[in-house]
């Protein structure tokens, strides 16, 4: 009988490729409510939304700084989409382009309207780096919702990672910030990174659950 139940989110495993963006005037224009991943090179970003998604190729990590400087869209349904920040702290970007990404960025989380939150992420036992307050700081000045994910989480013994968790915790102090453990290795997390995402791109225009 419960196989008969509609599931009350989203169905992520039928994310799909839509489309890559090299600035914010060829993002859809159908989008309804978007959520962008972003994260330094090293934070396993692309793995995770591989577990979330229950895909293991849906995205990938170019071997080339510097090509994957783009908004990746994938599409949800509905005009629903999950966004792919890639190549954001890369070492190897020559300073213009880095900067020329940075201004993009900066420009994405301040003027798309259908953005309903970000997913920052960091390795547990790197967090809070310059290139993560960077972030933080945009969607602060932006008053957009943030939702933390420290990665790799597997790496850290039980206690060490709650230790983590509520130092990140403590440190973003701010209604719109939150922070979970997670780890593409067992899966831990995979279920509340969709709740929460569900909030953001279930909800009505300018009502983003927090």
């Amino acid at each position: 009988m419960s196989d008969l139940t509609p599931p009350c989110g989203l169905d992520y495993q039928r994310a799909s490729y839509h489309i890559s963006a090299p600035d914010l005037a060829l993002c859809p224009a159908d989008s309804v409510a978007e959520v962008a991943f972003v994260g330094r090179s090293n934070a396993g970003k692309s793995s995770a939304i591989n577990v979330l998604t229950g895909q293991n190729k849906l995205a990938r990590t170019s071997k080339t700084p510097g090509r994957t400087q783009l908004l990746n869209y994938f599409a949800l349904g509905e005009g629903r989409y999950l966004v792919d920040l890639p190549g954001f702290g890369y070492a190897k970007v020559p300073p213009e382009m880095k900067r020329k990404w940075q201004r993009e960025l900066e420009r994405y989380l301040r003027e798309r309207r259908p953005l309903h939150g970000v997913v920052l992420l960091m390795d547990i036992r790197h967090p809070l780096k310059e290139l993560d307050e960077v972030i933080v700081n945009w969607c602060h000045n932006a008053a957009m919702p943030l939702h933390v994910l420290l990665t790799k989480a597997d790496k850290l013994r039980f206690g060490a990672a709650k230790t983590a968790l509520l130092q990140v915790s403590k440190a973003l102090q701010s209604p719109l910030c939150s922070v979970q453990l997670f780890s593409a290795l067992n899966g831990q997390g995979a279920d509340e990174l969709r709740a929460r995402l569900d909030g953001w791109l279930l909800a009505e225009d300018g009502a983003q659950e927090v």
